[in-house]
């Protein structure tokens, strides 16, 4: 089984090559491209996503999907896709701002700052909502948070968070299961315990029974 890999705001590919050394150890083949999460509205890595998927592929071949923080955004906005719902099993959003990023808010009072890194720009909630991204039928989504905050900006925000993320933001109703980990947000996706998880996830469609 493929496992597509999608990383967050401000990296390459590289972010997530300690996932996938744990998931190829279990048996999984990975790929993880490097998409435009750092310059331009993250719903742009959309297609870029969809093309990537395609070239590397087969249309009747079944996928699934994993994506840390801002990647994870851009694979709900990607599931929106007739084209690419059909063959992606589940899905797993690690850190993922789903219903906004209150740094983000904070960093769009800053006009210059945001409008050179326009993704960071597109986290704010309002930006998200007005996306309108629906629940795709038959893709089982599972989410999972950290709570480890510490530095600075973690101290900005003003509930329970990951440093970078309110815990608040991750859930969603419609999402199959959810699980909090003890981690920051820059660290939660290298560690075993996370990729633990997620196997457990994309093969069971549920958390339980992870490490």
């Amino acid at each position: 089984m493929k496992v597509i890999l999608v990383h967050g705001f401000y990296r390459d590919k590289k972010d997530f090559f300690s996932m996938k050394k744990d998931l190829e150890n279990w048996g999984y083949e990975c790929l993880v491209p490097t998409l435009p999460l750092t310059y331009q509205e993250f719903d742009r890595s959309t297609v870029v996503l969809k093309e990537f998927i395609q070239k590397h592929t087969h249309p009747d071949e079944r996928i699934h999907l994993v994506g840390h923080s801002t990647g994870g955004l851009v694979i709900r906005h990607l599931l929106m896709d007739e084209d690419i719902v059909r063959q992606v099993g589940r899905a797993v959003l690690i850190a993922t701002p789903n219903r906004g990023s209150y740094l983000a808010t904070l960093a769009g009072r800053m006009k210059w700052y945001v409008s050179r890194f326009r993704t960071l720009k597109s986290l704010d909630r309002a930006y998200i909502d007005q996306l309108n991204i629906e629940a795709p039928n038959g893709v089982e989504i599972g989410a999972i948070a950290g709570t480890k905050s510490k530095g600075l900006l973690g101290r900005l925000i003003r509930e329970e968070n990951d440093g970078k993320v309110e815990l608040s933001s991750v859930p969603m109703d419609e999402f199959k299961d959810f699980i909090i980990l003890p981690y920051h947000h820059l660290e939660i996706h290298h560690k075993e315990r996370t990729a633990n998880f997620v196997k457990q996830f994309l093969e069971n469609g549920h958390f339980k029974g992870g490490i």
